[in-house]
């Protein structure tokens, strides 16, 4: 099994990447777990032109995405699930044959259109905006719990 996190721009913050660091690798034992970051344009931003680097991140991150990928991006419009619920989605797409998943998290302008309009899924873990540095750290630790849960292993509730 295959998990690929593709996202916009590098963590800064160190607590963030050892927090990453470590959720993969616990996550070695269940996956091949790899993060692709693809360049931020949000530096370099003037009022007018958010739209024109949203669109180069999404064309970036479409560059990533292999042949045969299951896409699943992360939205706020995209379907809530709980923690059980989205082990019991990646085990549905594992027992179906769908071994090479992508998840993808846009960088702080949001997500292009290109982007959303290619994924299969789309997933929400929240109504609220969260930091995108930080929703690596909450999805590795989700995909992390999702195995455990898969696996029928004690996890922390």
């Amino acid at each position: 099994m295959n998990i690929t996190v593709i996202c916009v721009g590098k963590i800064k913050e160190k607590f963030y990447r050892d927090a990453v660091s470590e959720y993969s690798k616990r996550l070695s034992g269940y996956c091949t777990f790899k993060v692709i970051e693809v360049a931020d344009e949000a530096d370099q931003l003037s009022g007018a032109s958010e739209g024109a680097a949203i669109a180069r991140e999404g064309e970036r991150i479409l560059k990533q995405i292999r042949p045969g990928m299951h896409v699943i991006t992360l939205e706020i419009k995209g379907k809530k699930t709980d923690s059980v619920g989205f082990s019991e989605m990646l085990s549905g797409l594992f027992v179906s044959g769908k071994s090479d998943i992508a998840f993808v998290i846009g960088g702080s302008c949001g997500l292009s259109s290109a982007v959303s309009e290619r994924a299969d899924q789309k997933l929400s873990f929240s109504d609220m905006t969260f930091p995108h540095q930080l929703m690596r750290v909450i999805l590795s630790e989700q995909l992390y719990r999702a195995f455990r849960i898969m696996h029928g292993e004690p996890y922390h509730k």
